[in-house]
């Protein structure tokens, strides 16, 4: 199944692309409008729920953006935005998904981990990876929580409109370019080290802004300090484990406090298991692609994306300005 990984990866997202192309230049109305949450959970079908559970596992893992996706693509459908809420929690299962994949990853560094607590023995190479994945997760929990105690309505907020989601997806289009035309990818796992989990982990903390995609950020911090590109983004999955999961905890503790039909807990379960299936796809087929290949792909994407919405905002504004109405 993954023995062209390249020419599978480039026919996917070519057809990805190709359909938000048509979608977003078909619907600009629904984008230029730059609408706040408009759906509940309740709204959406289990056909919505299954289509968006694969727009998040497709893209939570690429470095393209989830969170931009989630909110462009359901909007240009006009089924509204389906919300923060609705987003991180359908995350639970792209969260399960990178566990399943990474599981003995994860066992080796728990274990190596206590070995190397009980024996006082702390430059192995299992407890500077550890320690590296705990430190660069701080950072972007304090600035969610920050955002969650200090930012009112968030989901209404500019850094979700569709302007602030083209703009950033077009930025990181750019420093992916110039990692990618920069860099010196030689480390692989193996000489990974405690600053190359805080530097990253600086740098997912920018994937709180939608359309600047968590695993673009810290791929892109990775290709920056001359990673492997298979590393980085093996490294990306790991680090991003802590964080998707906090993240769509809390999301699923705030929802499971409100009073929960069978309509609106469904399109939730749907989601999430619909996100897992194709988020553990993504993760194979992301791995295998970068062990032979450079990120030009997404970089192309990001930038087409980027574009794309803003040219049809671009295009509403006008038809506005010259309506006689």
């Amino acid at each position: 199944m993954f023995n062209q990984p390249k020419s599978f990866l480039y026919t996917w997202l070519s057809g990805i692309c190709g359909g938000l192309m048509l979608v977003i230049l078909t619907q600009s109305s629904s984008l230029a409008q730059n609408l706040p949450s408009q759906s509940r959970v309740s709204d959406l079908s289990f056909f919505q729920a299954i289509v968006l559970g694969f727009v998040q596992g497709a893209t939570e893992f690429l470095p393209i953006s989830s969170s931009a996706h989630l909110k462009i693509v359901p909007v240009a459908l006009g089924w509204g935005d389906p919300g923060v809420a609705f987003t991180a929690i359908i995350q639970l299962g792209s969260i399960v998904a990178v566990i399943w994949y990474f599981w003995q990853d994860l066992a080796d560094l728990t274990l190596g981990m206590i070995r190397a607590w009980r024996t006082k023995n702390y430059e192995t190479q299992e407890f500077k990876i550890g320690l590296g994945i705990i430190i660069g997760t701080i950072p972007i929990c304090v600035a969610g929580l920050a955002i969650k105690i200090f930012v009112d309505d968030y989901d209404s907020s500019f850094l979700r409109s569709t302007t602030a989601i083209a703009v950033a997806s077009i930025v990181m289009s750019i420093l992916l370019a110039i990692a990618e035309k920069t860099s010196s990818p030689k480390r692989d796992f193996d000489h990974l080290c405690l600053k190359d989990g805080i530097l990253m982990g600086i740098a997912q903390t920018l994937a709180l802004i939608p359309g600047v995609s968590r695993s673009g950020s810290t791929i892109t911090a990775g290709l920056f300090i001359n990673l492997e590109r298979s590393t980085a983004a093996r490294f990306s999955f790991l680090l991003g484990i802590p964080a998707i999961t906090l993240a769509g905890l809390v999301e699923l503790k705030d929802v499971l406090g409100a009073d929960l039909t069978s309509q609106s807990i469904m399109p939730l379960i749907v989601g999430t298991i619909s996100s897992g299936i194709f988020s553990y796809l993504a993760i194979a087929w992301l791995i295998r692609f970068l062990q032979n290949n450079k990120t030009w792909i997404f970089v192309w994407y990001r930038l087409i994306f980027g574009v794309l919405i803003l040219g049809a905002i671009a295009q509403r504004h006008f038809e506005i300005a010259f309506s006689p109405f």
